[in-house]
């Protein structure tokens, strides 16, 4: 309810401001400095009776069954010249309990907060310091800019956001986009404790033409302390293809190795291919269909306690209605089919699938 009367608020206070792309102007519309809000409610119903009515422990997002939720309200300035840029958003929601559980105090609504300068030598060159979005994958948090309502497997369980420092560069064509990153684990604002060395991340991304999108990221470091350090490298591939006007699609491929004991030569293995296809008949509407399968047999990212591991498809079918242009209605079915009886409920047994329809409301000023 508290989380409720919060959304009510913000989207009470933000309607008194001009709108303009989204954001909140204070003074002139050349004002470098600009406030923005975005609040997502929601409703899931799980044809599994889960317990304490919370979807299975990889869901994240929208991890709520059978009650009004708020996955994501926040409240956002930036501040942007020619050679300084800063952001600070700070948000509540089950997406934040469910993603900051382990950051202490206030970093546990702590949704953004960076700042970067222009270096000297390169007219797109920055460097940037503090919370950012993660450089993996090609979802968010915020739901209106994804092609459906619920995340992928792929984007819960990666890092939505990251801490540390990075170097980017865009070229002046638009074209290339390349980036170098320094981070305080895999999802940590807070350093893991006992853990002493940083990881290491890249992305580029080309853009050939205003109809694709190529990207590859990878991250390179341990998510333990130093006395059960386990090195993780993983790769990131994307491509995004705008087919016609009407419709497009985003395939992806996720694949990552851990060592599996301190200072061993033995890795553990998981991927995670994606497809989804996105068609919108008019300016007001769209519909998405996914498609993924994740496996991960030993357990590194997802823990199944089963013998074949982690192995899941899932499917998933959306439709969105642009109620007005800063209003977002959503519904989505979606079903996931696990090998094995991975799905406990309160009834004490264990099931080998979980399908559950949802529906959301998108405000964003």
């Amino acid at each position: 309810m508290k989380s409720i009367v919060l959304v009510a608020c913000l989207l009470t206070s933000a309607s008194a401001f001009p709108q303009d792309s989204n954001k909140i102007i204070i003074n002139a519309p050349s004002s470098p400095l600009t406030f923005g809000a975005y609040a997502e409610t929601y409703y899931s119903y799980d044809f599994n009776n889960l317990i304490d009515n919370t979807k299975p422990s990889f869901i994240y997002s929208f991890n709520k069954n059978n009650e009004v939720s708020v996955n994501l309200a926040s409240i956002k300035g930036s501040y942007t010249t020619d050679s300084i840029r800063a952001n600070l958003a700070l948000a509540v929601g089950t997406y934040m309990n469910a993603n900051y559980a382990a950051e202490p105090g206030i970093l546990g609504n702590l949704y953004e907060g960076n700042a970067g300068i222009k270096l000297p030598g390169g007219n797109n060159l920055w460097l940037d310091v503090g919370v950012f979005p993660s450089h993996i994958g090609f979802e968010s948090a915020v739901g209106k800019d994804n092609w459906t309502l619920t995340r992928s497997l792929v984007a819960e369980n990666t890092p939505y956001f990251e801490s540390g420092a990075k170097i980017s560069y865009t070229s002046d064509n638009d074209k290339w986009f390349l980036s170098a990153l320094v981070l305080n684990g895999w999802q940590h604002i807070k350093p893991v404790d006992g853990n002493t060395i940083p990881a290491f991340g890249t992305q580029i991304t080309y853009k050939p033409s205003p109809r694709v999108t190529l990207n590859s990221s990878t991250f390179l470091g341990s998510d333990k302390p130093d006395s059960a350090r386990q090195m993780r490298y993983f790769h990131n591939f994307y491509a995004i293809f705008k087919l016609n006007d009407r419709l497009s699609t985003t395939i992806g491929f996720d694949s990552g190795v851990e060592q599996r004991a301190k200072d061993s030569s033995v890795m553990n293995i998981w991927f995670n291919p994606t497809m989804i296809l996105r068609y919108t008949p008019t300016i007001k509407t769209a519909v998405a269909i996914r498609a993924e399968y994740y496996d991960d047999k030993n357990g590194v990212i997802i823990a199944s306690d089963t013998s074949n591991g982690f192995k899941t498809w899932g499917f998933s079918a959306n439709f969105d209605y642009n109620i007005t242009s800063n209003l977002l209605w959503r519904i989505e079915a979606r079903t996931l089919q696990s090998k094995g009886d991975i799905y406990i409920v309160n009834d004490g047994f264990a099931r080998d699938s979980n399908t559950f329809i949802t529906t959301s409301l998108a405000a964003s000023f």
